[in-house]
């Protein structure tokens, strides 16, 4: 069942990255709309959205994949935004190298390249914040995870900690 979760992992990597395309594609296509004539780039390709999904898609799978290989068992807290920036990079890389040799030019590298940097760092804030977010189990109280006069509460850190203790284990050690 490892396997399983590994592979739905890439795959849901590839959907974040895929959703990354489509906002991208929507300032295009916004920039497009507002002023025409103003960026002739806008104009080389028709369907945005769609193109920078599956580009999205495909960069964020091996990412997904050099990610798995190069971070090992370490935890994200543990991992700086430079590390994913530079993981992000090599998806960038191995999926422009193809279209280089087949004539895209170097414009088209040094921009995948950069954006695949961006969605890796984008990667890591998505993935700290939703491990912040899981501080609190299913049907758990927020009462604890208030600001008190901009200083949050002692147990937050606690709970940090212990990210990977089950919810009702959780929920007891904060109320000590």
């Amino acid at each position: 069942m490892q396997w399983v979760r590994r592979i739905r992992a890439v795959f849901v990597m590839g959907l974040i990255w895929a959703a990354y395309g489509v906002a991208l594609a929507g300032v295009i296509e916004l920039v497009d709309n507002v002023a025409p004539a103003a960026h002739p780039f806008t104009r080389l390709i028709d369907m945005w959205p769609q193109t920078l999904a599956m580009l999205g898609f495909a960069r964020g799978v091996v990412f997904a994949i050099v990610l798995g290989l190069a971070r090992g068992r370490r935890r994200f807290e543990e991992l700086s935004y430079a590390q994913f920036a530079a993981w992000g990079a090599v998806a960038g890389v191995v999926l422009a190298t193809p279209a280089l040799i087949g004539g895209a030019g170097i414009a088209y590298f040094l921009i995948s390249t950069l954006l695949s940097a961006l969605a890796g760092a984008g990667s890591l804030a998505l993935a700290r914040l939703a491990e912040r977010r899981g501080l609190l189990g299913p049907g758990a109280s927020a009462r604890g995870a208030e600001l008190t006069g901009g200083v949050a509460q002692p147990q937050l850190g606690a709970a940090r900690e212990s990210l990977h203790v089950d919810p009702a284990a959780r929920r007891v050690e904060e109320r000590r």
